[in-house]
């Protein structure tokens, strides 16, 4: 049957991971910048977690026959017993709390289009650290991506946005929110190669690894709350803002990722360039019409600068072995 051929997971996995690259920016943008009461973004991501948490504690109960006992003895085997093991998940979980802020911070002062393409930085400094600490080695042509890409993102940046007097985006800081993606674009680097050399070193399930994240992100996520927002907290309350758009950004920022997780291992290089340059393109478009979005040639330019450094650094000739990078 075609529903269980590779070729038809291929192509699931290329939608999936294209609707999921273009929705997260596009949804981010309009919740931040849509008219109404404001929600507080800390509480989003500390319900991100939790959600997050819940979804991965079912699929393991999924995974052990559905009995609660095993799911029991499971946690209590590769986490409980294993203190330090846990213990050096505190570190990726305080950075994609941090990161995680920082997105919409990010979303709040940047277009989707230009927040979308910018965020390819992260391409960039996962190849970093995956040099400095992963002591891997990087190709011609995977420079050379990423001179190319550093290019489009700057033509990107630089690209003249006319504002309309009144319009949702004239109090909003540019630098601010290119200041807050670069620093994602760091801590994703980090986190992920980090979090590759923990999965790499010990037993445990790439799901009780999420578990671990989702559960210690929690209090950090919390602190971060009283931190950002203690005012707003005690004057309005946790949800306030909270209706069912932001729900359903709160659900696809939990499980967007473990989707992608999911469905990753049927994608090559070459798939998950196709799928990052479609969510560009989409994201581009949809900006248009949703946003008033102006395409200017220059934007144009170097978002397809952008789109060719990703096939370029995915690109790797038989004669050498592929440096694997999580982004």
């Amino acid at each position: 049957m075609i529903e269980n051929s590779p070729e038809f997971y291929k192509y699931v996995s290329l939608v999936v991971l294209t609707v999921q690259n273009a929705t997260v920016g596009l949804s981010m943008r309009y919740a931040r910048i849509r008219p109404g009461e404001m929600f507080l973004s800390s509480t989003a991501v500390v319900m991100s977690e939790l959600v997050k948490l819940f979804t991965c504690l079912l699929i393991v109960f999924k995974e052990e026959d559905s009995s609660l006992g095993k799911v029991k003895i499971a946690i209590h085997e590769q986490i409980i017993r294993q203190p330090m093991d846990t213990l050096k998940v505190c570190i990726p979980s305080l950075i994609y709390v941090v990161q995680n802020n920082l997105l919409y911070l990010a979303a709040s002062n940047l277009d989707a289009a230009t927040y979308q393409v910018t965020y390819q930085l992260k391409i960039l400094t996962a190849a970093l650290f995956t040099v400095t600490i992963l002591r891997r080695k990087l190709i011609s042509t995977q420079w050379l991506s990423l001179v190319v890409l550093v290019t489009g993102v700057a033509l990107v940046q630089l690209a003249d946005q006319p504002t309309k007097p009144g319009e949702a985006n004239a109090n909003q800081s540019k630098v601010i929110g290119f200041s807050a993606a670069i620093a994602a674009c760091f801590l994703s680097g980090f986190a992920g190669i980090y979090f590759e050399k923990i999965l790499k070193g010990s037993n445990v399930s790439v799901w009780m690894r999420n578990i671990q994240l989702s559960f210690l992100s929690l209090p950090f996520g919390l602190v971060t709350c009283v931190i950002n927002d203690y005012t707003q907290l005690k004057e309005k309350g946790f949800f306030y803002g909270y209706d069912g758009f932001v729900w359903y950004l709160v659900v696809l920022q939990a499980t967007g990722g473990l989707i992608v997780a999911a469905v990753v291992k049927y994608a090559d290089n070459i798939l998950k360039g196709f799928a990052t340059s479609l969510a560009i393109i989409l994201s581009c478009i949809a900006s248009v019409y949703i946003f008033d979005f102006h395409l200017t040639l220059q934007f144009a330019f170097g978002t397809s600068l952008v789109i060719g450094s990703v096939f370029l650094y995915g690109y790797v000739p038989r004669t050498h072995n592929r440096v694997k990078v999580i982004v």
